[in-house]
């Protein structure tokens, strides 16, 4: 499993939009500078997590983004899973139904299955919330 830029900056951009959500609508400009992420780029982050309805979105002076929701109801596998798509390690468990010829007497079958809950359940158990008070904490997340 390899998270790529994009799920990186949206988890980092959903951070930023969480650290400042008493500012009401926070701009692409700003985020951008205290992230370090293209405007460019984040213009197409949050066309896919606004689409998502994770994010509200403001036009004009005032525009900008904020969370639809409050830190604690956003989960990273959520968030990763839009970006990503699955975290299963091997195509054949990405479907609901494995439809792998060799699924019936796949010796190796459990192991990935048991890894793919694993990183699912680790991933679905931390909100933006934890991250921001892991942060403040200075903890370390444990499995």
């Amino acid at each position: 499993m390899k998270v790529s830029s994009r799920g990186k900056y949206a988890l980092l951009t959903l951070l930023d939009l969480a650290e400042h959500k008493n500012y009401g609508f926070i701009s692409l400009k700003e985020i951008a500078q205290r992230q370090n992420i293209s405007k460019l780029y984040l213009e197409q982050l949050v066309s896919l997590l606004s689409m998502s309805s994770i994010l509200h979105a403001n036009r004009g002076k005032q525009g900008g983004y904020m969370l639809a929701k409050e830190p604690s109801q956003y989960t990273v596998g959520q968030i990763l899973r839009l970006t990503e798509g699955s975290f299963m390690p091997v195509s054949c468990l990405e479907d609901e139904v494995n439809k792998c010829v060799h699924a019936e007497f796949c010796k190796t079958l459990p192991l990935w299955t048991g890894l793919g809950k694993v990183i699912n359940d680790y991933l679905d158990n931390i909100t933006l919330q934890d991250i921001l008070d892991q942060n403040q904490s200075g903890g370390n997340y444990v499995i």
